[in-house]
């Protein structure tokens, strides 16, 4: 897996005086696509698509969400409050209109500016995609860890926000190179073989890492807005909608996401097989790319 080099950290100052931190990739000359990062995560998740975007002819954006790593934390921000910045960031680009591209948390993202912005988004592409999770009666489907978060923040929620805070100065250590293998023995084996490649596993957990290190606050809020109604329905959401999703994602079971495929009027669905949370964005990430500009 081909990565490229650290790039010089990019903002794009709001009307409001809020910065959003951004960092490109790919193509440059290439077609345009935002990327929603996963949580918890940053806008260097992004490296994820850097090999495959130089050669399909992508030019990827990928920002951080506000209170996310170098982005203005927003108190009280909700799902829909995202599509008016990113059509002020997109004004600030240049950008008139674009693809969207989102993996796993990301997913509420893409489909809140598909459906607020349907004039600027052509496509969007959802891969190992969050569900709406306040819509579920059935929590079966979610990683044990969500099932337990949504738990203690429907009935604890003081404190699931200190439990937040005292997780931080553990989860903003850079591990040690030799606890690869242990971390990734908690991980299905098609995730645990794409990641023993050091920049792969970089790219995904480095960026997970760089959120908590910047802000518990801004993890904390961005995760609330998963356990909230989103705000709009999926049937709404009237665009082409590529769905990418493994039959082993154990961090939201393809069960799941074939009732979103359903709901949604305008979706392609792909299940792969033999992919999981990780190995599907990671193993497709050309085909993703392509399918996401062919419309």
């Amino acid at each position: 897996m081909s990565l490229k080099e650290p790039p010089a950290e990019k903002f794009v100052t709001l009307k409001n005086g809020d910065v959003i931190a951004f960092e490109e990739y790919g193509d440059p000359n290439g077609v345009s696509v935002i990327f929603c990062h996963g949580w918890p995560s940053s806008r260097t998740m992004g490296e994820l698509t850097h090999e495959a975007a130089q050669h399909v002819g992508v030019r990827i954006l990928s920002p951080d969400r506000p209170g996310i790593r170098g982005s203005s934390f927003r108190p009280n921000r909700k799902l829909l409050d995202w599509p008016p910045v990113l059509r002020e960031v997109a004004d600030r680009l240049g950008l008139d209109r674009f693809h969207m591209l989102a993996i796993s948390g990301g997913a509420p993202y893409a489909y809140a500016a598909a459906w607020a912005m349907p004039e600027r988004v052509r496509t969007i592409a959802v891969v190992s995609g969050a569900p709406p999770i306040a819509e579920l009666s059935d929590h079966s489907g979610l990683l044990k860890l969500y099932r337990w978060m949504l738990h203690c923040y429907g009935n604890y929620p003081n404190f699931s926000r200190c439990a937040f805070r005292l997780a931080r100065p553990l989860l903003s250590l850079r591990p040690p190179r030799r606890t690869q293998p242990m971390l990734l023995k908690l991980l299905q084996p098609c995730d645990a073989e794409v990641l023993r490649d050091a920049r792969a596993f970089d790219a995904c957990f480095e960026s997970q890492r760089q959120a908590w290190r910047a802000s518990a606050i801004g993890v904390l809020a961005d995760a609330e807005i998963y356990a909230r109604p989103w705000g709009f329905a999926l049937e709404d959401v009237d665009l082409p909608v590529s769905l990418w999703h493994g039959k082993l994602d154990r961090a939201f079971s393809f069960r799941v996401a074939e009732e979103v495929a359903k709901r949604l009027p305008n979706c392609t669905a792909r299940f792969i097989a033999d992919g999981g949370h990780y190995s599907t964005p990671i193993r497709n990430m050309r085909a993703i790319l392509e399918d996401l500009i062919a419309i």
